[in-house]
């Protein structure tokens, strides 16, 4: 009886493994196509001379800044934008400077 226990959980944990690797692979698969459809908008834009424009309230974001409020720069950063909270500190100290 102990090694049918000791069976089933290998094998559990041999399923667990298999679906974590393949769920994996999708993602990478998945980024990569987002990456090259990101190179390819970027290089419309440019053909078409299209610059992109942030959104609203990035003023709002450089007084914060100016002041020294980076947290609440990047709080409001967070609702302008939806970002979350490593990409919003991120865009947030690229505009710092």
């Amino acid at each position: 009886m102990n090694s049918e226990l000791w069976t089933a959980i290998a094998a559990a944990v041999v399923v667990i493994v298999v679906l974590a690797s393949s769920a994996d692979v999708r993602h990478k698969a998945l980024d990569r196509r987002l990456r090259r459809i990101d190179r390819k908008l970027d290089l419309i834009m440019e053909h078409l001379g299209v610059e992109e424009t942030g959104p609203e309230g990035m003023a709002e974001i450089d007084a914060l800044l100016h002041k020294g409020r980076k947290i609440e720069a990047i709080k409001r950063y967070r609702e302008l934008t939806g970002a979350g909270l490593a990409e919003a500190k991120d865009a947030v100290e690229r505009r710092e400077g």
